[in-house]
C-alpha cells in the first residue's frame, strides 16, 4: 500500500479511536485528553502491537512512522500557541506573592527529589552517552510540570474558578508553567551541548529573543488588537500571518537551540489577551488541533510507550519509585508552602492533589527527551505511566478533599443571588434548625433555553405563591431556575475558567430578563437562579436538588435527540434518579391556567398532582379546579384520600366553591382524560397506571396523553410518599 494512503488509514483510526475512548473517560468523569492518551498507547506495542503484533507491523510500519511524528510536530506547535494565548495575566492577580511561593515549592521539592531519584536510575536506564546533568535536569523536570490547561480544566469543571481555592490553584499553575517551561529550556539547552558552560550561549540567547518577543512584537499585535477592535472580525488574510509567525518562532527557537515548542508558546504568550479576538482565533484554531492533529501526537507517543519494556519485579519497584517521587514530591511541597502562608488544611491538601496533574503537559515533555536521547524507552514508558495515574486521579482526590458542599461555602466573591437555597442547609448546624431556617417550599426549574421558558417559570412561581400569597411573607417561597452549563470538550477554550466565567455571566443577564419579565412583580423578589457549570445535566441536577433540599423539580419538555419517548433524554434520567418529587410540563402556550384539570385515582403521584392544582388554586380567584374521577367497567371512581379530605375541609368557602369532583364511566380511563381537557387549560395527571404513566416505564401511553392532550400538562412524579408540606397549600388567616 503507498505510503501516503495508508498514513491517511492511520489517521482514520486514531482519530475515531481516541474520540471513543475519550468519550468513554468522559463517562468515568476523568478528562477526555487522558482518554485520548490512553487511545495512543492501545494503538502501540504495549496493547495492539502485543495482541496483533502482525497486523500492528502492517498498519504502522517504520516507514510510515516518519510522517506521523511531522503531523505530530505540527500539532504540537499550534497546541503550545493556544496554551500561550490562554495564559491570561489575570490569573497572576490573585494571591500573587502566595502562588509565587507555593509554585516555586512544588517545582523544588519534586526536581530535588527527581534529581536524587536520577542517581539510583541512572546507571540503571541511562548510558554513558548522555550526561549525568542533563539526566538529572530531564527528571527533574518532569517530577515538576503541572499541566495548566488540564488543571484549567479541572477547575471549571469542580465549579472553582470563583473559589478562594480555584483562584488561587489557577495562579499557582500559571506560575508553575511558566517556570516548569523555562526549567525545561535549560534542561534542552544543556543537553544539546553536554554541559552547563556550552549551554551559556543558547540561555542568553533565548532571554534576547524572549525580551524581543514580550516588547517588540507584543507592541506590534497590541496594534493588531485595536485593529480587531474596529473591524470586529478575524479575516483569512490576518489570521494566515498568525499562523506564519507561530511558525516563524518556533523556528527561530529551534535554531537558537531549545526547542519548536517554546516559539509557538512565547507568541501566543504576547498575544494580547483581547477577549473578543483571543475567543475567535482559538475558535478556528482549536478544533482542527484538538480533533486532528493532537490525536496523531498520541498515537505517536503510544507507539514509542512499550509497557512490556518493564519486564522484571526491579524495572516495576523502579516505576513505583518514579510515580512516588512524582505524587509526594509535588503534594509534600505545595501542601507545606500553602500551610506556610495560612493557607487551611483541607485547602491546602486540596491545591496538593490538584498541582499534581500532569496530562498532556508531561507528555510533551517526554516526547522532547526521548527524541533527544536523554531519556530511555524504558524510562520513557515509567514517566508515562506517571502522567496518566497522577492525572487520572486528580479529579476523585479533589472531590474527596474538598466535596461539593464545601465548594458552596468557599465561593469568594457571593453573589446573593445564588446564596439563599445553597448556603443554609450547610449553615444550619443540626436538621431542626435547617427546617426553621430554609423555604417551606422550595422549586427547582431547570432551564435549558431562558428565551423559550417563560411559561415553565410563570408556572413555578405560581406553584410557590400559595405559601405566601396570603399571609405576605414570601421569605417562606424559593423558585431557582437552574441553568446547567455544559461544555462538550474538556479541553476547549470555551471550558477555560476566564471562558467560562464570560458564559455564566451572559447566562444570568438572560435569566435575569426572564425573571423582569414575570407577570407578577412581587414573587421576582423570591426567583433566584443558580447557574453551574456540568458534565452530566440530568445527574447535576438530580444532586443539586438532594443537596439543596429542593420539593419539587418542574421541569420542561423536550423530544429526545435519539428517542421517540417524549419522557426520555434527560428528562426520563432526572425522572429516574431524582430524590425529589418531579413534574414535566408540556406547555401548550396557553396565556391563562384558570381551568385546572387533575384526573385522580387515589395513588401517591395522583396525590402531588391534586397538591399542585390545589397550589395554583388557592392563588387565584379565577382558578377553577375539575378532579375527575373515571368509573370502569361500572365501578365507582376512587375516593379521595383522607389526607386531601380534611385539606379540602379546612379550605374557605369561595375555594371549595371552585372545586368540582365528578365521575365518568369510560372503558378507556386516559380517552376520558383527553375529552375532559378539551375544557381545561391545564391538565394535571400522575405517572400511574392508570392514566398510561408509569414511572419506570414511561413508554408510548405517555406519548399518547402528550400529543393528544388538547390542555397544557403537568406530569407529576412522587419521590417524598408523606405530603409533609401539604398544610402549607391552606390560605393563612
Amino acid at each position: 500500500m503507498p505510503i501516503p494512503i495508508l498514513v491517511l488509514l492511520e489517521v482514520l483510526i486514531v482519530i475515531a479511536l481516541s474520540r471513543l475512548v475519550g468519550l468513554g473517560f468522559r463517562a468515568i468523569k476523568q478528562p477526555q485528553v487522558i482518554g485520548e492518551i490512553v487511545a495512543g498507547i492501545m494503538l502501540g506495542p504495549s496493547l495492539f502491537g502485543l495482541v496483533a503484533p502482525d497486523l500492528a507491523t502492517a498498519l504502522f510500519p517504520a516507514e510510515a512512522v516518519p510522517f506521523l511524528n511531522v503531523l505530530s510536530e505540527v500539532g504540537l506547535i499550534f497546541f503550545m500557541f493556544l496554551i500561550g494565548l490562554e495564559l491570561n495575566p489575570k490569573y497572576l492577580k490573585s494571591n500573587l506573592d502566595i502562588a509565587i511561593l507555593t509554585s516555586h515549592v512544588s517545582i523544588l521539592v519534586p526536581f530535588s527529589l527527581g534529581s536524587l531519584l536520577a542517581l539510583l536510575l541512572y546507571p540503571i536506564v541511562s548510558n554513558n552517552s548522555v550526561s549525568f546533568t542533563a539526566f538529572a535536569l530531564f527528571l527533574g523536570a518532569a517530577m515538576s510540570i503541572t499541566a495548566f490547561p488540564v488543571l484549567a480544566r479541572i477547575i471549571t469543571e469542580h465549579n472553582l474558578q470563583n473559589t478562594k481555592l480555584g483562584t488561587l490553584a489557577l495562579t499557582c499553575a500559571a506560575v508553575d508553567d511558566v517556570t516548569a517551561w523555562c526549567l525545561l529550556a535549560v534542561a534542552i539547552a544543556v543537553t544539546r551541548t553536554n554541559s552547563m558552560l556550552g549551554a551559556l550561549p543558547t540561555i542568553i540567547e533565548s532571554l534576547i529573543y524572549i525580551a524581543f518577543m514580550l516588547t517588540v512584537v507584543r507592541w506590534f499585535l497590541q496594534r493588531l488588537s485595536k485593529q480587531y477592535n474596529r473591524t470586529g472580525r478575524l479575516t483569512q488574510l490576518v489570521l494566515a500571518g498568525i499562523y506564519m509567525a507561530v511558525v516563524a518562532s518556533a523556528l527561530i527557537t529551534e535554531l537558537i537551540g531549545i526547542h519548536l515548542i517554546f516559539g509557538a508558546f512565547l507568541l501566543g504568550v504576547a498575544m494580547p489577551k483581547n477577549a473578543g479576538l483571543t475567543r475567535e482565533l482559538a475558535e478556528k484554531t482549536e478544533d482542527f488541533v484538538l480533533i486532528f492533529l493532537l490525536p496523531i501526537f498520541f498515537a505517536y507517543s503510544g507507539l514509542r510507550t512499550q509497557i512490556g519494556l518493564l519486564n522484571s519485579p526491579e524495572l516495576w519497584l523502579l516505576c513505583a519509585a518514579v510515580l512516588g517521587v512524582a505524587i509526594i514530591g509535588k503534594y509534600v511541597g505545595t501542601y507545606a508552602a500553602a500551610r506556610v502562608c495560612g493557607i487551611s488544611n483541607r485547602e491546602a491538601s486540596a491545591l496538593g492533589w490538584m498541582m499534581n496533574t500532569r496530562g498532556l503537559t508531561e507528555l510533551i515533555v517526554l516526547n522532547i527527551g526521548l527524541s533527544l536521547g536523554v531519556i530511555s524507552p524504558v524510562l520513557f514508558t515509567m514517566l508515562v505511566i506517571m502522567a496518566l495515574v497522577t492525572t487520572f486521579m486528580t479529579s476523585p482526590l479533589l472531590e474527596w478533599t474538598y466535596p461539593k458542599r464545601l465548594i458552596r461555602l468557599d465561593v469568594s466573591e457571593v453573589n446573593s443571588e445564588d446564596s439563599e437555597l445553597e448556603d443554609l442547609p450547610i449553615a444550619a448546624s443540626n436538621e431542626e434548625t435547617a427546617k426553621k431556617l430554609l423555604p417551606t417550599y422550595r422549586i427547582l426549574v431547570p432551564v435549558a433555553n431562558p428565551s423559550t421558558q417563560k411559561g415553565l417559570l410563570q408556572l413555578a412561581v405560581g406553584l410557590a405563591l400559595p405559601a405566601a400569597g396570603t399571609g405576605g411573607n414570601d421569605s417562606h417561597s424559593a423558585v431557582h431556575p437552574l441553568s446547567l452549563i455544559e461544555f462538550n470538550e474538556d479541553y476547549a477554550f470555551e471550558s477555560t475558567p476566564a471562558e467560562a466565567d464570560r458564559i455564566i455571566q451572559e447566562r444570568r443577564s438572560k435569566l435575569s430578563e426572564l425573571i423582569d419579565s414575570l407577570e407578577l412583580p412581587e414573587a421576582r423578589k423570591f426567583v433566584h437562579p443558580i447557574i453551574r457549570v456540568t458534565k452530566d445535566v440530568a445527574r447535576e441536577t438530580a444532586q443539586i436538588a438532594e443537596l439543596d433540599r429542593a420539593d419539587l423539580i418542574l421541569v420542561g419538555w423536550h423530544r429526545p435527540t435519539f428517542s421517540s419517548n417524549r419522557l426520555g433524554g434527560r428528562v426520563g434520567q432526572i425522572l429516574s434518579n431524582a430524590k425529589v418529587d418531579v413534574a414535566i410540563f408540556v406547555d401548550r402556550g396557553r396565556e391563562t391556567l384558570n381551568n385546572l384539570l387533575v384526573p385522580y385515582a387515589a395513588n401517591i403521584h395522583d396525590d402531588l398532582g391534586l397538591e399542585l392544582a390545589l397550589r395554583l388554586l388557592v392563588n387565584s380567584e379565577e382558578r377553577r379546579l375539575t378532579v375527575l374521577r373515571v368509573g370502569v367497567n361500572g365501578e365507582a371512581g376512587n375516593e379521595l384520600s383522607y389526607e386531601f379530605q380534611r385539606v379540602m375541609e379546612q379550605l374557605p368557602v369561595d375555594v371549595r366553591s371552585r372545586i368540582e369532583t365528578p365521575i365518568v364511566e369510560a372503558a378507556e380511563p386516559i380517552q376520558a382524560v383527553i375529552a375532559a381537557s378539551a375544557n381545561a387549560d391545564l391538565t394535571i395527571a400522575g405517572t400511574s397506571r392508570e392514566w398510561g404513566i408509569e414511572r419506570q416505564t414511561l413508554g408510548q401511553y405517555t406519548d399518547e396523553l402528550a400529543v393528544q392532550c388538547h390542555s397544557s400538562l403537568l406530569i407529576a412524579r412522587c419521590y417524598v410518599k408523606v405530603r409533609s408540606h401539604l398544610a402549607s397549600v391552606l390560605p393563612r388567616r
